[in-house]
């Protein structure tokens, strides 16, 4: 697969102020390596994928919670924190398809603050975000 453009060449204002949300995002301390792996599965981005899956074990995430992520119900690896934001990207990942139902939203206010709510769901968004172009663009991924 070759990428139909380079986004940064393209628009470097805009790529700027996705890298800088991107920088944002990082800094929040909320479970985002898995976040931006699960959303990158959902979204089928190959590019994301390849690069949070790297990051994740470089930082030290354990290969079973990278490997379970498609069957994380099942898996008993993640804490209930880490279930919760789990359950929110899919639910903010798929809103088109449930519009984030009561019992998602009131499982992640029991596990995460009301900023730390909006943080994660920041995170949720730009990774999306990436994903929608990096998808759109045919991003190879870097192997």
């Amino acid at each position: 697969m070759q990428a139909r453009l380079d986004i940064g060449k393209v628009a470097p204002d805009a790529y700027k102020a996705m890298r800088d949300f991107s920088t944002y995002t990082a800094s929040t301390g909320l479970p985002a390596g898995l976040v931006e792996i699960r959303a990158s599965q959902l979204n089928g981005c190959a590019f994301c994928l390849q690069m949070h899956t790297k990051a994740a074990r470089e930082k030290g995430e354990s290969e079973d919670k990278i490997t379970l992520l498609p069957a994380w119900r099942e898996a008993p690896v993640y804490s209930a924190r880490e279930r919760a934001a789990l359950a929110w990207t899919e639910a903010v990942t798929l809103v088109a398809e449930d519009h984030v139902p009561d019992e998602i939203y009131e499982a992640s206010r029991r596990e995460f603050s009301a900023e730390e709510l909006v943080k994660l769901t920041m995170v949720v968004t730009i990774i999306n975000s990436w994903n929608r172009l990096m998808v759109a663009f045919r991003v190879p991924p870097r192997v």
